[in-house]
């Protein structure tokens, strides 16, 4: 069983600060040449190392459990900080935060304007994703039921709410639009969701048919869709899109959320790269794919199919033309995860890898100046 702080009454001291700490807390945005990340104020450079915090230990996600046990929220920020992250990523699902096509389900936005407040308390800043469908059972029957306008007029409507929400905080790194978003085929497609993962879809379909379209038009006018409804309430936060490197899983070709033209409204690349045992080497040569004079973020990460080692050689040797990573962490610490009855060999994989991301986090070995 987890130890817990008497957290009620740091709360209290933290909420005393609150403001002060939000004054502390510089935004972030492009550098002026836009090739990577920088403070606003000091204009010092901001390389991301974070987690996902997209579960918990028993895989619930984080609007499932954020009302009801907001003292674990507020207690696994701490732990996060304490590993030496700068950034977190949240998952934001659709059926949690829309009641209807064009209705707000206000007590999530007001949850969300409260987790800002912890992040900004914290100095931790938030990769804020959005339009989840992770689950299917919180997914709602009218918005499968939609035909592709409607539907992206719902998911505009969706991170204009979000966009309402942070659009004053410095702790907001940025807004992801989707996870891993992807097109049909030549055929049309009859599920909006696409692979099931440990129970959960992490895969969406932006259409369902192509229609006579090309993949680079749906892609293009549904990114420029997304970003307008955000910028209608926040026109400075970044924004970007989490997607599956196909030149790493193909072995080639270019990428397509972050070609010249899909990608013009978006800030900065984010991908998700988990190199395999042996092939190190590959991964970095399809990750200087997306090297395209953005800034450039692995936005997922973990010794999942390769060695902790590996994957540490992956990031270390990535340092020079990457401007973060970000990785995962469950809401349990690596000590108890460790020493926890019946531990299993998963639990021992994340808390070894749990220490050794807070190692490199406080190593000067991610400083590599990437080329401008």
């Amino acid at each position: 069983m987890r130890v817990r702080i008497l957290w009620p009454y740091v709360l209290i001291l933290i909420c005393a600060n609150s403001i002060a700490f939000a004054d502390q807390l510089e935004w972030i945005r492009a550098s002026d040449n836009g090739t990577h990340f920088v403070k606003s104020q000091s204009g010092s450079r901001f390389v991301v190392w974070g987690v996902n915090y997209d579960h918990d230990s028993a895989g619930r996600l984080l609007d499932e459990y954020w009302h009801q046990q907001w003292d674990t929220v507020v207690e696994d920020f701490h732990e996060i900080k304490e590993l030496g992250a700068n950034c977190v990523r949240i998952h934001l699902q659709f059926g949690k935060f829309m009641n209807g096509a064009n209705a707000p389900n206000k007590l999530a936005c007001d949850r969300l304007a409260k987790l800002v407040k912890l992040a900004e308390q914290t100095e931790l800043y938030l990769d804020v994703t959005g339009l989840a469908c992770y689950h299917k059972q919180n997914v709602p029957d009218w918005y499968n039921k939609l035909a592709e306008p409607e539907r992206w007029k719902a998911q505009a409507a969706f991170w204009q709410a979000v966009a309402n929400s942070c659009k004053d905080s410095p702790a907001i790194f940025c807004y992801d639009l989707m996870n891993e978003p992807i097109l049909p085929g030549d055929e049309p497609a009859t599920d909006w969701l696409a692979g099931e993962f440990g129970g959960k879809y992490f895969v969406q379909r932006l259409t369902l048919d192509l229609n006579g379209r090309t993949r680079e038009t749906v892609a293009q006018q549904w990114v420029e869709t997304m970003t307008t409804a955000i910028r209608q309430h926040d026109k400075r936060h970044m924004i970007t899109v989490g997607t599956i490197p196909w030149v790493f899983v193909f072995g080639g070709g270019r990428p397509l959320f972050h070609s010249e033209n899909v990608g013009k409204q978006l800030d900065f690349v984010s991908v998700h790269f988990y190199p395999k045992k042996g092939e190190i080497d590959k991964a970095i040569q399809a990750l200087k794919a997306y090297d395209i004079g953005k800034p450039l973020v692995v936005e997922e990460t973990f010794p999942l199919a390769c060695s902790e080692d590996e994957l540490v050689g992956f990031i270390k040797e990535s340092a020079s033309i990457t401007d973060g990573w970000i990785s995962f962490y469950w809401g349990t610490p690596a000590e108890v995860l460790q020493t926890k009855p019946n531990s299993t060999i998963g639990d021992a994989i994340t808390a070894s890898w749990l220490k050794r991301f807070k190692e490199l986090g406080a190593s000067d070995e991610l400083t590599v100046s990437k080329s401008d």
